[in-house]
């Protein structure tokens, strides 16, 4: 017997690996193979099953990128193998290494009947326990030969990741096709010896415990005949009862496993594999469920479980048996586990309305908890959107990734924008695909920081993407981790049953404020650019069409799109996914979104069109839609109106070349270059631009991470930088209130062009980029002379603010940032705005003053273009136009309203006079985000609201209709009971607001 510890664990890794592992499935025999090759793209069930195949042997290549391959296994159990168990082995051609990342396939029985998937870890399926001999085996595998984009290699450019440039050669080897006998008492041994080896591992090297376990696995594998390991496994197993039957201590760390898969609703694969992905999975874990009494599994997305219902009935079936026995656990109450940094206010809370809805269709059940854990971070307003939606809970993973700063908490409440919070975990087992190893479980128990208080901590348990889910070594490495010394203890729970516990044990955890920030992947604010840009404008488009259609409704009884509406915002939803919007997925998902964009671009707009000719009328008199919350021209906010002359704006030569723009207003230098130096707003006689520093400067960096390429921009960056003040034109515009400024600049070419509009506080910048760089950033530059300690930044339903400073090493890590419609800086008496119309990551630093003056620069810097080569080797290539303004002497409200302004343009056309707002608010710093009808087609009015500004406020809610009736309810429009509702008079309501706070009313029309 043996006491060195390296000695004991080299043994058993050799043993396990050549001669324990290699018996689990003693004797097999060959199944005869045949395949079909679906032509283009995958076919229905039937038609997969119906076609004839052809021959293919083991060792054969197969399965084109991106293909499907229908392959038939056929062959007879030996009559010798009675009364033993009997399973398929059958081995694509996989790597172990990647599950999730390659090839997968579904096991059918010849009637269709979906049995089980198969994936790298998980190559088995059950013919009979025992068989009785002589059986007859068909089985028909429905395979995708997704290609490995991702190898965790350095990330090389590839052709693969769109079936219009990946080819057709074959990607994978046919590895093995084979019955083989199951010898269950050997499986358990290896169970056994991987969970004991991996604790000892973890235990202190003078521990008792661990001296006691290395013991007993020395004695275990002297008891196996490695030239008979089958006869001798039950024998080795006997040594190691009493090491697995010692309880763990009354103290230990308690682990609440969940069944988990992991499934990206697009990555490295697209939207239509998905489907398939998520149908392999469920039906994977549907076949455990049914093995394993004690295990539980949950599933988020509601759009991946409205997939398996509208794509695959027969998996839907099993998947709602699962759901009725509540093994089968819907979670997270969302429509994808979308990014929640860049979703506008509506959207981010349409995810929770259309999911949380979903699950209550379809199986009445109501989820408490949002569950995230791979998202890219978590926006500050995000607490009462999850409050607003009736949930409690948040559970997330992605923050352990950060590089710079390690979070303090792991159970703990966040509060947002609004004073919400919502209580919070990070489970420390830092993977949302734990395999139950003893490595994961120690971990999570050692890295837990809220000992002493508390001891509970959840970790998702299953190969995600594609792995297949929970195996069922997880399921039996977890029981024997139920009560085993030296070890946190672990129980399968759903994410429910995790919540109650962890509130109960810790009802007042730690308070964090503020933004949830991530260390990492920031660069996913910029990355490919039209999908961003799509995202942005349908926000807006559905806005519009909700309002004008719900106008047109009660003032004509136009018929309202319910239908349309909720399919479109659906799939706007879906690619808010946190792969799609960020700009991190493969060629193929992005060129389809931006053809789904253009789609429901054209949707919306016929949507809006049909609604304003029916509120315009018959008529000659020129009117102006205006379906921003704040009145401009003339014009109310969600209503329509002649437009009110704004005066004119001049354009005159500048001393020194270049030009000059005044309208009054503002008075804006252009010097010979195309750049603004001079933003003088002339009512406060004060500049805007910094001493001897130009503004609208676009700026080139190089831009090569460390690792993540579409994912990250690392701090270095910023060490080179080129200006781009070579102009090739500098010229009036047509309508004299312009400058256009044309530059090259390596393979690419932009064309600015500089606008102060009549009456308008703010100077346009459009910014066409024909973009054709590589591994390059672009920046938009604007050095202001504004001395600010901090700066707001929009999020959903308000702003928060953040440091100008880099005063610690958090705010040094936020080097780049989200914002939505605006930044705004301010010190006492004077502020300037930044907005865009599609724009997200941004950076802003504080610089001393080189002209001898004293004081800072504060310079804000808008993130335009990024050209990473992966995961799509063509990010970005193309053209592009953005819209930014700078708004001198601004406040947070000009802020809001200028933000909303660029993003919501007037539409211009004639009736026969104006429309009047079917609802409408007296104070700006109220800003409506919706006005429907509700949902259930009962005809009431629903309208959304925020104060805007971050201080209290009282208004006046006017609606252009009798009310009957008014409930303030939740985010799916349902009243809420301890909410008292505010009375109507006539058609006015008063409200009170705090800062930043939601509210949804109901109104019941007369």
């Amino acid at each position: 017997m043996h006491d060195d510890r390296s000695l004991v664990e080299g043994r058993l890794k050799r043993v396990l690996d050549e001669r324990i592992r290699p018996a689990v499935h003693p004797e097999s025999v060959p199944l005869d193979v045949a395949v079909w090759h679906a032509p283009d793209e995958p076919v229905p069930v039937a038609e997969g099953l119906a076609a004839e195949p052809a021959p293919i042997a083991v060792g054969d290549r197969w399965g084109a990128p991106w293909g499907t391959s229908w392959f038939r296994v056929t062959g007879t159990v030996p009559e010798g193998w009675a009364g033993r168990t009997v399973e398929a082995v059958l081995d694509l051609g996989f790597d172990e290494n990647m599950p999730g990342f390659q090839c997968e396939g579904l096991v059918y029985r010849p009637d269709g009947t979906p049995v089980k998937g198969l994936n790298p870890r998980n190559q088995w399926v059950r013919i009979g326990a025992p068989v009785a001999g002589g059986e007859t085996v068909t089985l028909h595998i429905e395979a995708a030969s997704n290609p490995v984009i991702l190898d965790y290699h350095p990330f090389l450019p590839t052709q693969l990741g769109d079936k219009e440039t990946a080819g057709t050669d074959p990607q994978y080897t046919l590895t093995r096709m084979d019955l083989a006998v199951f010898d269950e008492t050997v499986w358990h041994l290896v169970i056994d010896l991987e969970v004991l080896g991996e604790l000892m591992a973890e235990l202190p090297a003078d521990s008792a415990r661990r001296h006691e376990i290395l013991r007993a696995v020395d004695r275990a594998l002297d008891a196996v005949d490695l030239q008979d390991v089958n006869r001798t496994a039950a024998a080795a197993r006997a040594r190691l009862e009493g090491v697995l039957a010692t309880p763990a201590a009354p103290s230990a760390h308690r682990v609440s496993a969940v069944g988990h898969a992991h499934i990206d609703s697009a990555w490295l694969w697209p939207l239509r594999e998905t489907v398939r992905k998520v149908a392999r999975t469920t039906s994977n874990m549907t076949a455990l469920l049914a093995d394993e009494p004690e295990f539980v599994f949950a599933m988020s997305q509601a759009q991946q479980w409205a997939w398996i219902r509208d794509h695959r009935p027969e998996v839907w079936a099993r998947v709602k048996e699962a759901v009725a026995e509540g093994r089968f656990v819907p979670t997270g109450g969302m429509w994808v586990e979308s990014d929640t940094n860049m979703p506008g206010s509506e959207a981010m809370a349409r995810q929770f309305v259309h999911g949380k809805r979903f699950f209550l269709d379809e199986f009445g059940i109501e989820n408490d908890e949002a569950w995230l854990p791979d998202t890219f971070g978590f926006a500050a307003g995000l607490p009462q959107i999850i409050k607003a939606a009736g949930a409690k809970y948040l559970l997330t993973q992605k923050i352990s990734w950060s590089q710079t700063n390690k979070f303090p908490h792991h159970t703990f409440r966040w509060e947002g924008i609004d004073g919400t919070r919502i209580f919070t975990h990070f489970p420390p087992v830092d993977t949302y695909n734990c395999s139950m190893k003893g490595s994961e479980i120690a971990h999570a128990a050692r890295n837990f920081k809220d000992k002493g208080r508390a001891r509970h901590s959840l970790a998702p348990t299953g190969w995600g993407d594609g792995g297949g889910g929970t195996t069922r070594e997880m399921v039996a490495k977890a029981a024997r981790l139920r009560d085993l010394e030296g070890s946190a203890t672990v129980t399968w729970e759903t994410p429910a049953d995790f919540f109650a516990k962890a509130v109960a044990e810790y009802p007042e955890p730690p308070v964090w404020v503020g933004e949830l920030y991530l260390e990492l992947h920031r660069a996913t604010l910029t990355s490919q650019a039209k999908t961003k840009q799509g995202n942005r404008r349908s926000e807006h488009l559905l806005r519009e069409a909700e309002l004008w259609a719900a106008t047109a409704a009660v003032r004509t009884g136009a018929p309202y799109p319910y239908e349309d509406l909720d399919r479109i915002w659906k799939t706007v939803l879906l690619h808010q996914f946190h792969d799609i919007l960020p700009g991190s997925s493969i060629a193929w998902v992005h060129r389809e979104a931006r053809a789904t964009y253009d789609r429901i671009a054209a949707e919306l707009e016929t949507i809006i069109t049909a609604a304003q000719t029916a509120l315009a009328g018959e008529g000659t008199t020129p009117l102006v839609f205006n379906a921003a919350p704040h009145a401009r021209h003339g014009v109310p906010a969600g209503g329509a109106a002649p437009a009110t002359p704004a005066g004119a704006t001049t354009l005159t030569p500048r001393d020194g070349g270049g030009h000059t723009l005044d309208n009054g207003l503002l008075r804006i230098g252009i010097d010979a270059s195309g750049l603004v130096v001079s933003a003088h707003d002339i009512d406060a006689g004060r500049e805007a631009i910094a001493p001897g520093r130009a503004a609208s400067l676009l700026q080139l960096h190089p831009d090569f991470p460390n690792m993540w390429d579409a994912w990250d921009v690392d701090a270095f960056y910023r060490n080179t930088v080129t200006d781009l003040t070579t102009a090739d034109e500098v010229a009036p515009g047509p309508d004299g209130d312009s400058v256009r400024v044309t530059r090259t600049f390596g393979d690419s070419r932009v064309v600015q062009v500089l606008a102060l509009p009549p009456g308008e506080r703010r100077l346009l910048i459009d910014t066409e980029v024909d973009w054709h760089e590589t591994e390059k950033f672009l920046k938009l530059s604007f050095p202001l002379d504004v001395h600010a300690e901090r700066y707001a930044s929009e999020t959903q339903f308000g702003h928060f603010h953040r440091p100008t400073h880099t005063n610690t090493s958090w705010e040094a890590a936020k080097f780049e940032a989200c914002n939505h419609r605006f930044v705004h800086l301010e010190e006492p008496g004077f502020g300037v705005a930044v907005v865009n119309d599609s724009t997200y990551g941004h950076d802003i630093t504080r610089t001393v003053r080189t002209d001898g003056d004293l004081g800072t620069t504060t310079t804000v810097r808008v993130s335009l273009l990024r050209a990473p080569r992966f995961p799509d080797p063509e990010t970005d290539q193309g053209v592009h136009r953005f819209r930014h303004a700078l708004v001198p002497g601004a406040s947070i409200g000009d802020a809001v309203r200028e933000g909303w302004r660029i993003n919501q343009p007037e539409r211009e056309t004639t009736g026969a006079g104006e429309v009047a707002p079917l609802v409408s608010v007296d104070r700006d710093a109220v800003v409506v985000t919706a006005v429907k009808l509700a949902d259930d087609g009962s005809g009431d009015v629903v309208v959304r609201f925020h104060e805007a500004h971050g201080g209290r406020a009282r208004a006046t809610l006017t609606a252009g209709f009798e009310i009957a009736g008014v409930q303030v309810t939740d985010l799916l429009e349902r009243p809420l009971a301890d909410t008292p509702a505010p009375e109507a008079d006539g058609t006015r309501i008063p409200v009170r607001l705090r800062p930043f706070e939601l509210v949804t009313l109901r109104l019941r029309r007369a």
